[in-house]
């Protein structure tokens, strides 16, 4: 059991680290409204397209968010499933009589 608590401690560590650049949340907030193609989301954020593309493909590399290409054009939305996980993985650590202690 220690060893699963370990390992979900580690994934909702990496979760932390992942969201805890601004931009990145702002993508997440972004996409909340449904599916954006990086051509709708890097002026959104006043950010070279470039720099919008990285943090996209760090929050698909840690499965938040996931892409479909249409024609030319690649669309990124939020991967809810995981997300939810992580959330209740983190709000699990939180709590009062957190486990590990």
């Amino acid at each position: 059991a220690n060893k699963k608590i370990s390992n979900d401690l580690k994934k909702t560590v990496d979760f932390l680290k992942i969201i805890s650049e601004e931009n990145r949340v702002r993508i997440l907030c972004i996409l909340k409204d449904g599916p954006k193609c990086v051509c709708e989301i890097w002026p959104a954020l006043d950010l070279p397209q470039n720099l919008t593309s990285h943090h996209l493909g760090v929050l698909k590399e840690a499965d938040l968010v996931k892409s479909n290409k249409q024609g030319l054009k690649v669309f990124y939305e939020l991967n809810d499933k995981n997300l939810n996980k992580q959330l209740d993985n983190l709000k699990l650590f939180l709590k009062p009589k957190c486990y590990g202690n």
